[in-house]
């Protein structure tokens, strides 16, 4: 079994990381995950990242967890400290202070899905499809709270319709339910990512990294105090910029302080 990685190059404001086993649709190895972890972590140290972008390399997103991993599991512990693993990753990626894509042009299966669910906007090819296909592959299951991530991201129905009859979503669904932001050619794929980069980039970073937190906080707590982020925001030398900014007329330029 090849172990693959997980590649993150910082560049321009713009960290992209890169599922990188494209012989095995991407799919996670254990070591992948650890290296995901890694990767979101110096994401997550490094001041100067204003936006990032997650692929798969080759034709696939991610085909959740390599299967093999899962051979030496004896007891139903195995499970708990499997699915606590992923759940710890999954809240790493979601809980970048930057905003996330995933571009998917391919197969999101799994914890594929979960990966791109956990991202805060994905643009997609035709041949872009999502799934949880477990109750007729490995018979296992998503954790509570990743299953509460899909049901988050594609609301209660589909997310049943998924988990249920092992379903996918095709790409024009994806687009029609809000989960993907619009269908692009394959050709069109890298330009329009990095047209949303910089889109990202060039907006208020405390203002998109407070918004990510409330809305983070509104999925988990339904309605909680949300003060902490009022000040940080009006509290900001970005806020003094951008009332100066405007009131002068001329672009703001944002410190992230």
């Amino acid at each position: 079994m090849t172990s693959g990685s997980v590649d993150l190059a910082i560049s321009g404001g713009v960290a992209s990381v890169l599922f990188n086993r494209p012989e095995s649709h991407n799919a996670m190895t254990f070591a992948m995950y650890d290296r995901l972890a890694e990767a979101c972590a110096q994401i997550s140290a490094d001041n100067s990242v204003r936006a990032v972008v997650f692929r798969g390399a080759g034709e696939a997103f991610v085909a959740g967890t390599d299967i093999s991993e899962f051979r030496d599991f004896k007891t139903a512990e195995d499970g708990l400290r499997y699915e606590s693993r992923i759940e710890r990753t999954v809240e790493l990626v979601e809980r970048i202070a930057a905003p996330t894509l995933a571009v998917v042009t391919g197969a999101a299966m799994g914890g594929g899905l979960v990966l791109a669910a956990a991202c805060d906007l994905r643009v997609i090819t035709p041949r872009a499809r999502f799934g949880v296909p477990i109750a007729r592959t490995v018979g296992n299951c998503l954790s509570v709270a990743n299953t509460a991530r899909l049901v988050a991201s594609l609301g209660g129905s589909r997310a049943k319709r998924m988990l249920l009859l092992a379903e996918t979503m095709d790409a024009g669904e994806a687009v029609a339910c809000g989960f993907a932001l619009g269908v692009v050619a394959p050709e069109e794929i890298d330009r329009r990512a990095a047209e949303l980069a910089g889109v990202l980039s060039s907006n208020a970073p405390l203002t998109l990294r407070i918004a990510k937190e409330a809305i983070r906080r509104l999925a988990a707590n339904g309605l909680p105090t949300g003060d902490d982020l009022v000040r940080l925001a009006y509290g900001s030398g970005d806020f003094k910029e951008g009332v100066s900014a405007f009131l002068e007329k001329r672009r703001p330029v944002w410190t992230g302080r």
